[in-house]
């Protein structure tokens, strides 16, 4: 594309569908004869031969009224409903949250998460379907990142909610979303490096969400089981598709079991409690 018309192009992947939609954007009409389409179609098949999958695409020119182009990206980022119980809006929505729902509000920004990825939808859907109503239910985030998890799990009425990163920027940007939400004061942010993470806990947790890479979540399993109550669940996201049966088998070695799993392109996730009521085996983990 930038090679045809010789302009800077852009490229957008619809986390829900994986459309992918590659544009350039000129002042005055192009080339659009039968060469100039051929000229495109070659470029693909280019791409192709190179054992790349582009997939089933088409190729089209659009007139488009000028507007602000400033703003119009905010169209992408629309409302998200996970359940009945919780809605994730951008500031700019206008969508009211129905009686008896949970809002949070939060704008695309530097650090990952704002609902639409398959792994952080995953740990929303846990948080709601996991919380019991009129019982303490404490919560940990591990990989805190936009604060998205922490900030939905304090309005859905777990307490305490305590959630931790390691990178500093996250932790500025998480602070502030959950100011704009209202549960600044319901929050213990902390910045915090998993690997330094004390091998023992001093308090354990209803539910911890661990949003991290496959190996992360296996060479600290012992950190992060140390502060799951014997009652718990923990949700693992993050995880490509081939290497969560690795992942399972390494948690259940632990004592763990799975009840929860969902799978969506290359992305699985699950949801564990422990096999016995009382908690981890005698022994530890193993294997």
């Amino acid at each position: 594309m930038e090679s045809a018309f010789g302009q800077p192009v852009c490229s957008y992947t619809d986390a829900e569908t994986g459309l992918v939609v590659v544009s350039v954007f000129v002042q005055t009409k192009p080339d659009w004869s039968r060469a100039g389409r051929a000229e495109l179609v070659s470029g693909l098949k280019r791409i192709a031969g190179h054992g790349l999958n582009i997939g089933p695409g088409k190729v089209v020119l659009e007139r488009i009224r000028r507007e602000d182009w400033a703003e119009s990206w905010k169209l992408h980022f629309k409302p998200v409903l996970i359940g009945s119980a919780l809605l994730l809006k951008p500031s700019w929505s206008r969508r009211l949250a129905r009686k008896g729902q949970v809002e949070v509000v939060l704008d695309p920004g530097l650090s990952f998460g704002t609902g639409r990825h398959p792994t952080t939808a995953f740990c929303l859907r846990q948080l709601v379907v996991r919380r019991r109503a009129g019982e303490a239910q404490s919560c940990l985030d591990v990989g805190a990142g936009s604060g998205i998890l922490a900030i939905a799990a304090a309005k859905l009425g777990y307490a305490p909610v305590e959630a931790f990163d390691s990178d500093p920027e996250a932790l500025g940007i998480a602070r502030a979303n959950a100011r704009r939400n209202g549960v600044a004061a319901r929050i213990r942010f902390r910045r915090q490096d998993l690997t330094q993470l004390p091998r023992r806990g001093a308090r354990q947790y209803s539910l911890i969400c661990a949003n991290l890479s496959s190996s992360l979540l296996m060479s600290e399993r012992e950190r992060i089981l140390a502060r799951l109550r014997a009652d718990g669940v923990l949700v693992i996201a993050g995880v490509l598709r081939g290497e969560f049966a690795e992942v399972q088998r390494r948690f259940e070695s632990a004592g763990l079991r799975l009840v929860g799993s969902h799978a969506h392109n290359e992305w699985h996730s699950g949801a564990f409690c422990w096999r016995s009521v009382g908690g981890p085996p005698a022994g530890g983990a193993s294997g």
